[in-house]
């Protein structure tokens, strides 16, 4: 079992962490809002008082993070940041996500310092971190994704190694952006059924029986016709990724992902921002 520091206890990261303890591993946990830690605490983690010192104590150090500036800071800080912590041997697993240039900065900051980076964004939501099936795309060097292949095996449904850095958040916004299109595609399908008078039940057993049914759309077409829009991926956290997908593609190359964002910010607009993504569906029943 490693030691393990783990950065970021928002309701990806505190999963991620449980199942890794729960695992066997032993971890120092860090949240710039401290009292995010103390579950993780009771349980038998160590708290850290800066991303610094929870590296200085682990073999390895993942964190969990909102967006590029955030991550950046956290392991870049010269006085608390984790790469100023983290021991000859370790190594530091980016698992936010965040653009590929700023993968690739991390990567350079980390063999300036000759420490090991990599970066292992996830596929999956809160129900797959809790159940350790998450899809992890590596991006860095193949000798270091074969190290970390033990460490993350618990939280891991598959681990895919696409390249070097900067790969794997391309990866990552490709799943998002197609994710997202899929969502507000149903958020216009689901309104235009119920306008129509269908019954939705029989409209989607219906649509089941086809090609367009694919794996994830039991799950957004029910949260949308129950109107559980409880967050498991809030609709301000995909727009953050549209942003840095269209930022990485370019707006005129990517029209249906540009749609889908100005949908996703509509429904921010209108007060949905901290509700689950399939909330949009809201802003076209209106």
């Amino acid at each position: 079992m490693a030691k393990i520091a783990f950065l970021g206890m928002g309701a990806m990261g505190s999963r991620m962490a449980r199942t890794l303890m729960d695992a066997g591993h032993d971890l120092i946990v860090w949240n710039r809002t401290p009292e995010r830690c103390a579950p993780l605490v009771e349980a038998g983690a160590t708290q850290a008082d800066t991303p610094r010192d929870a590296a200085a104590q682990a073999e390895f150090t993942i964190s969990m993070l909102r967006d590029t500036e955030v991550s950046r800071e956290v392991w870049c800080d010269p006085e608390t940041g984790a790469f100023a912590g983290l021991p000859e041997e370790a190594i530091a697993i980016e698992s936010s996500t965040i653009t590929p240039e700023g993968a690739a900065e991390l990567a350079s900051y980390a063999t300036a310092q000759q420490r090991r980076f990599l970066e292992a964004p996830v596929s999956g939501t809160l129900p797959q971190a809790e159940n350790g099936v998450l899809v992890y795309f590596l991006g860095g060097e193949a000798e270091t994704a074969g190290r970390v292949h033990d460490v993350l095996d618990p939280l891991a449904k598959a681990q895919h190694h696409v390249g070097t850095w900067g790969m794997g958040a391309r990866m990552k916004l490709a799943t998002n952006a197609m994710l997202g299109v899929q969502v507000a595609a149903w958020a216009e399908i689901i309104p235009m059924l119920e306008r129509g008078g269908m019954d939705i039940d029989l409209a989607l057993e219906a649509l089941s029986s086809t090609p367009i049914w694919t794996q994830n759309a039991p799950y957004i077409t029910g949260t949308m016709e129950r109107s559980d829009f409880t967050p498991q991926f809030p609709v301000d956290l995909i727009s953050k990724d549209f942003r840095y997908a269209i930022a990485e593609g370019g707006d005129a190359r990517m029209p249906m992902t540009e749609a889908a964002k100005r949908l996703f910010a509509r429904a921010s607009e209108a007060g949905h921002g901290a509700e689950n993504m399939t909330g949009v569906v809201q802003v076209n029943r209106d």
